[in-house]
């Protein structure tokens, strides 16, 4: 398994509706094939729990025909899949902070519903070639890196009583930032993928996002600009612009993002894993053009370093490949990843 240049199916069975109506219009053969036909060579699906449990953590068999079914499309375009844990009982990233819906890590019964998940997603989906888990989408709060470890030792143990050779992918704290793989333990396993999420500089990938605090609703940045001018917008943002704030960087562009990744591949170089960009990309509010550059310097580093990586995303979602907003630049971008 390769998995070298993919697309997320968020949106699909991850933040959205959760009803067979919404899965059913969302995503379907056709798309994963149009995938495949473009070139990329797996897919990244992102999924909450309500697809799989209900809140007494029944199995729901809809649900795990559902994603089933995508395995097997993949298989037939000779596509790998990630099955992403995008949400879990207890822990849900939108939600950072809030101690009253993300107790995971303070909470016994919610560990246990979380590794039983896991025995059932492992149980279900064992020995499938195409097919790796990845234990949990983004934990956020600094508070809980060792927490997050010691879940870890336990999901892993779990999954390996029922599947040898799957590979396990798992990333660090503060959105799976680059920066926090180091603080993640050694593996005692050899089939085990670090992963990070990238969308720095947040002021350019994010620009206008209402989800983001403090973030301009109305400002159009550009890329690359000066850090100057990024050090001086980005300050407002919190903690979510500390990456160029603390940065070393002297000019905003491959430098800067280089110096940002960077971080990654030393820590799964220490580790003796392979390292995994999960998500990244630019949302459709951004300056096309620049979006484009974003993507080309980008291109080149992970390309420098041999990192696998999955796009987000292929549709809607506010970062759509498909989206009106990408027509200029989409066979661009599409020849870029997988030429």
């Amino acid at each position: 398994m390769k998995l070298k240049r993919g697309l997320n199916l968020g949106g699909y069975l991850s933040q959205c509706t959760h009803n067979m109506h919404h899965y059913s219009t969302f995503i379907g053969k056709s798309d994963i094939e149009q995938i495949a036909a473009w070139g990329f060579d797996h897919i990244r699906l992102p999924i909450d729990y309500e697809v799989l449990e209900d809140k007494d953590g029944n199995p729901i068999e809809e649900g795990y025909e559902l994603v089933r079914c995508v395995c097997d499309c993949c298989r037939e375009s000779r596509l790998d899949v990630i099955l992403d844990l995008h949400k879990a009982y207890g822990y849900d990233f939108n939600d950072a902070g809030n101690r009253q819906k993300n107790d995971l890590f303070h909470n016994p019964y919610l560990q246990e519903r979380f590794v039983s998940l896991w025995n059932s997603i492992a149980t279900e989906f064992k020995n499938r070639d195409n097919v790796a888990f990845e234990l949990l989408n983004e934990v956020v709060e600094k508070e809980n890196a060792l927490l997050w470890n010691d879940l870890i030792d336990k999901t892993v143990s779990a999954i390996r009583k029922i599947d040898s050779f799957v590979p396990i992918i798992y990333g660090g704290i503060q959105w799976n930032s680059a920066s926090t793989l180091k603080l993640l333990k050694i593996p005692e396993d050899k089939n085990i993928i670090f992963t990070f999420h990238f969308y720095e500089p947040l002021l350019f990938t994010h620009q206008k996002a209402h989800w983001v605090k403090q973030m301009d609703p109305q400002k159009d940045i550009f890329y690359p600009e000066s850090m100057d001018y990024y050090r001086s917008q980005s300050a407002a943002l919190g903690e979510q612009g500390e990456a160029v704030l603390n940065s070393k960087a002297e000019t905003m562009g491959k430098e800067f993002l280089e110096e940002m990744v960077k971080e990654a591949v030393l820590a799964a170089k220490k580790a003796g894993t392979q390292l995994y960009c999960g998500e990244f990309g630019v949302i459709d509010q951004a300056p096309v053009m620049d979006t484009l550059r974003w993507f080309r310097d980008v291109h080149a580093i992970f390309e420098k370093y041999q990192i696998g990586c999955s796009i987000w995303t292929y549709k809607d979602m506010d970062f759509g490949l498909t989206g009106k907003h990408y027509e200029e630049i989409r066979k661009d971008l599409i020849h870029l990843w997988t030429k």
